[in-house]
């Protein structure tokens, strides 16, 4: 089991402390592997054990506990290094407000050119200050906050449905796939100048034309219903609709789910001539939260993205078969929404720089 570290005294606002630090998204990491390694000793756990989950080396625990039972908090810090001095002192705090700032002009962003030029440091010092503090210049993400002033009220109706749907009643999921292009074009496996395999897909390909699926989602079972159309009008949607429910009893609720592209508004009619369907659109900038979206999702992965098709006659094959292997397999989602924090979406540069 290995000799346990030897324990000592802390004070409570120092282990509060150290527990922040160690769930840190900001701290610099090596900064959060101490706290951890000086919980573990606090707890009591084994020396060994301690560097196995947290991947590191025996020495290494015992460095930093002999660190931290001397200097205190101050002992998680990096000790004065001998030699010639640093080049560039307050550099992070010089690049972390550059990046605050509007980029050079012509550019959209700020890369580790542009700031080693600004700040007056080497590109590879940039580079050291951006890994550190895990800042990524060049990749993105993308997040989309409804507006609706009636989010909160629609997405329990939504969700209620999917959670808790009235007895005996069909609950459908709905949407359309417009323009899946038929694309024709060579692909296969190709070798990089690394060594790796990778799939390749020639450059060039010609249109064959384009197809629109509309598809309705049986939240209880999984299972789908399809059409693939030429066009997505109201008309084509409408006949879709007819389709969905023709083998459903005349007295059975059916409630389904749309988003608010124009299509599917202005269907009062037929609602009329069918009186136990009842529509629920989710609110603006939030089609997430229609279930049938995450099936398209697994469709395009499985089998539209880096395919070839020579007509949309094979596409619409490609659908089909797609289709009746699902059915096979067919399950409800267990639908979840990763909880946004407030630090995901605001400025965290400025968290850096606090």
């Amino acid at each position: 089991m290995g000799r346990r570290a030897r324990q000592f005294s802390l004070s409570d606002a120092d282990r509060a402390e150290l527990e922040r630090i160690s769930r840190s998204r900001t701290e610099a990491k090596q900064r959060v592997e101490r706290a951890k390694i000086i919980l573990g000793c606090i707890d009591g756990e084994a020396q060994k054990l301690l560097a196995e989950r947290l991947g590191t080396r025996p020495t290494t625990i015992s460095k930093w506990r002999g660190r931290f039972a001397k200097l205190g908090m101050k002992g998680l810090e990096d000790a004065p290094r001998s030699g010639k001095p640093k080049r560039y002192i307050g550099l992070r705090e010089k690049v972390l407000k550059t990046l605050e700032t509007p980029p050079p002009k012509g550019q959209a962003r700020w890369d580790g050119l542009s700031l080693a030029d600004v700040v007056g440091a080497k590109k590879s010092s940039i580079y050291n200050v951006l890994r550190k503090d895990g800042i990524h210049l060049h990749r993105k993400r993308s997040w989309c906050v409804s507006t609706d002033p009636e989010f909160a009220a629609k997405a329990a109706d939504i969700i209620g449905l999917y959670l808790q749907p009235p007895t005996r009643a069909l609950v459908l999921s709905v949407d359309e796939k417009p323009s899946i292009q038929a694309l024709s074009r060579t692909t296969g496996y190709v070798q990089t100048s690394s060594g790796k395999i990778v799939r390749g897909l020639k450059s060039t390909y010609r249109r064959n034309g384009t197809l629109n699926l509309f598809a309705a989602l049986n939240v209880a079972t999984g299972e789908v219903v399809k059409k693939t159309t030429k066009t997505k009008t109201r008309v084509d949607f409408q006949a879709f609709m007819d389709e969905v429910v023709r083998d459903a009893a005349a007295d059975q609720e059916i409630h389904v789910i749309l988003d608010n592209y124009a299509t599917h508004k202005k269907n009062g009619d037929w609602l009329k001539a069918h009186p136990n369907v009842t529509f629920h659109f989710t609110p603006t900038s939030a089609s997430w939260l229609n279930q049938i979206e995450i099936w398209f999702g697994i469709l395009g992965r499985k089998a539209l993205s880096d395919s070839s098709f020579n007509s949309t006659q094979e596409l619409a094959q490609a659908i089909d078969d797609f289709c009746k292997v699902w059915h096979e397999h067919a399950h409800p989602f267990v639908w979840r929404k990763r909880e946004v924090r407030g630090s995901q979406i605001r400025n965290t540069i400025v968290n850096l720089l606090e």
